[in-house]
C-alpha cells in the first residue's frame, strides 16, 4: 500500500486549518460520560502507517480507531498477521487501543476469516463489524433472510469459541440487508447477544426510519456491539431526495439519542464516522477534533 508520511499528510491544505482551529480536544475518557470509549473510523486516513495512525488519534484525542481490516483497506486481509500486531502496538503505545475491526466477513467459507478472526482474538481485539449482504429483488426476501441467518448463527459458533462479538451495521440503501433494521433482528434475536449483535448507525437508522428511530434503537439494544454515530440533511437532487452528510450537531439526527443511551446497560464503544467532505491534513483534524467536542457534550446534558 501506498503509505503517506504523517507530516506530508497533515501540511496538506494547512493553510486551510487556520479558519477551523479549536483549541486541543480532550481526551474522550475525560468526557463527563466517561462510561463510552469514544473511538474513530480511520477509514478517512487508512493510507496513514501505523506509527501515523496511533499519531493521529492522540491529536484528534480518541480512546482509540475502528480499523478497516478488509481488501482495499487499511490493513488488507492476507498482511493482517505482519501488520495488524504492528497497528496495536503503536496505538497502545499512545494509551490508545484497536477497539473494533471492520471486515468484509460474511460467511466462515471465506478463507480469510477463520485465521482473522483468531489473530484479532490474539492480540486482544474483542469487536469486529461484519461485510454487507445485498438483497436480490428476484428472489423472495424471507428465503434470503434464511440462508443468511444460516451463516450469522455459524459465525456466532466461532465467536463463542474466540470471545469475539460481531456487529451488522444497519447501513441506508435499496438493496442493503439490514437496512430495515428488522430483519437483523429476524436473523440474530435468538443467538447470544455477547456473541452477535449490531452496529447500531443513528444516522442510517434516522435515514431509514425518520421519526421511528427510537423504536428501532430500543429494539436492537440489546445487541450493541457498538454504536455508530454521524450526521445528514435532506437534499434534493433533481425529482430525488437523498442524505447529504454533514458535521456532527448541523443535521437531522436527534442528539436525545444520546440522552436515551446513558439510560441503557450499555457501555462499549461509540465510533465517530465522517462521511462529509473533511478534507485533508489539519482540515480533517480540526473537523474531527469539532465532531468529538460535540459528541462529548451531547454525553455530558
Amino acid at each position: 500500500m501506498n503509505q503517506l508520511t504523517r507530516r506530508a499528510f497533515l501540511t496538506t491544505a494547512a493553510s486551510a486549518a487556520v479558519a477551523l482551529s479549536l483549541p486541543p480536544a480532550s481526551a474522550a475518557a475525560d468526557a463527563p460520560n466517561g462510561r463510552f470509549k469514544i473511538i474513530g473510523f480511520s477509514k478517512e486516513f487508512q493510507t496513514l502507517n501505523a506509527e501515523d495512525t496511533a499519531d493521529t488519534v492522540a491529536e484528534i484525542g480518541w480512546d482509540g480507531i475502528e480499523c478497516p481490516v478488509r481488501p482495499k483497506g487499511q490493513i488488507e486481509p492476507e498482511r493482517a498477521a505482519d501488520e495488524l500486531p504492528k497497528m496495536v502496538e503503536a496505538l497502545k503505545k499512545r494509551g490508545k487501543e484497536l477497539t473494533l475491526m471492520t471486515t468484509a466477513i460474511t460467511s466462515l467459507s471465506q478463507p480469510q476469516t477463520e485465521p482473522l478472526l483468531r489473530l484479532a482474538a490474539k492480540l486482544g481485539i474483542q469487536r469486529y463489524r461484519l461485510g454487507f449482504w445485498n438483497y436480490d429483488f428476484a428472489r423472495p426476501i424471507p428465503d434470503q433472510v434464511r440462508e443468511i441467518a444460516a451463516q450469522v448463527r455459524d459465525l456466532e459458533a466461532l465467536n463463542r469459541q474466540l470471545g469475539l462479538k460481531a456487529g451488522f451495521q444497519n447501513h441506508s440503501g435499496r438493496t442493503n440487508v439490514g437496512a430495515a433494521v428488522w430483519d437483523i433482528w429476524t436473523m440474530i434475536k435468538d443467538l447470544d447477544p455477547r456473541y452477535m449483535g449490531v452496529c447500531f448507525d443513528i444516522g442510517h437508522a434516522t435515514i431509514e426510519g425518520g421519526t421511528s428511530w427510537p423504536i428501532q434503537c430500543r429494539l436492537m439494544q440489546p445487541y450493541f456491539t457498538a454504536v455508530y454515530v454521524k450526521d445528514f440533511l435532506w437534499k434534493r437532487a433533481g425529482a430525488e431526495w437523498r442524505p447529504e452528510w454533514i458535521m456532527l450537531g448541523e443535521g437531522t439526527v436527534n442528539k436525545s439519542f444520546f440522552s436515551w443511551l446513558k439510560t441503557t446497560g450499555y457501555s462499549g464503544p461509540i465510533s465517530q464516522h465522517h462521511e462529509y467532505d473533511h478534507g485533508q491534513g489539519q482540515v480533517m483534524v480540526a473537523k474531527m477534533k469539532k465532531d468529538l467536542q460535540v459528541l462529548q457534550g451531547w454525553l455530558a446534558e
